[in-house]
């Protein structure tokens, strides 16, 4: 589904990014981690084409993300705040994702009904912008627009950042739920071990922008994982 190859990204004389090879198939939850700098939101935003890479290439479903848009329709993320419409509501907001995937106001209303726990009543029907929700609040906006339309590949930097422990839980259960029968693929950047390892079935650590161990998730993981960064 996702292919990187020879794909690097370089500021001045540092490389912030160098991975030789990277595969992703369709269906797999994927989870990134490393310490801050290692490289986890270059690789997203290189492969949302949100910034150039400076060799190599990136893939998605074979259309190569920085000379062709083709990959936009199937594909969602939410990497933060800024992805939002601060100056919308949360329901205009979800309504205008809704009509660039092609679905009118009655389809998201039914979407959203499935989220009723997640927003606990704070975030639909308050007459809010979403500038002025809690960041636990606009993250829980962000990652529900970017499910809207049942995206084929879901990309999301820290999830669990900024929500309660009830919605984190809540948020575990529904990515777990997007990979069954390889609906979709899932991409989830992480500092938090416990949840990434409870989510993805197949872990990638970077370190200083390569990949330094690829990990299919076994009930070792965790502690493996422990061990590698306490080291």
């Amino acid at each position: 589904m996702i292919q990187a190859s020879q794909i690097s990204k370089t500021y001045g004389k540092t490389t912030v990014l160098n991975i030789e090879s990277l595969e992703i198939p369709k269906g797999q939850s994927f989870g990134l981690v490393g310490n801050n700098g290692a490289g986890k939101t270059t690789f997203f935003n290189l492969l949302l084409d949100l910034i150039n890479p400076t060799s190599g290439q990136i893939t998605n479903n074979k259309v190569q993300v920085n000379k062709s848009e083709d990959w936009k329709p199937f594909t969602a993320a939410f990497i933060d705040e800024s992805f939002l419409i601060g100056y919308l509501t949360p329901e205009e907001y979800f309504y205008f994702i809704g009509e660039l995937r092609g679905m009118n106001k009655a389809d998201i209303d039914s979407f959203l009904k499935q989220f009723e726990e997640i927003f606990n009543d704070e975030i639909i029907g308050k007459k809010k912008y979403l500038r002025d929700l809690s960041k636990g609040n606009q993250k829980k906006a962000g990652i529900v627009a970017a499910l809207i339309g049942n995206p084929e590949v879901i990309i999301l930097d820290e999830p669990f950042a900024n929500l309660d422990p009830t919605t984190q839980i809540r948020l575990k259960q529904l990515l777990k739920t997007l990979t069954e029968n390889n609906s979709a693929t899932v991409l989830i950047s992480s500092h938090d071990l416990g949840h990434v390892t409870e989510v993805c079935e197949r872990i990638v650590v970077l370190d200083k922008g390569e990949v330094v161990n690829d990990i299919k998730t076994s009930e070792e993981t965790l502690k493996e994982l422990e061990a590698y960064f306490s080291a």
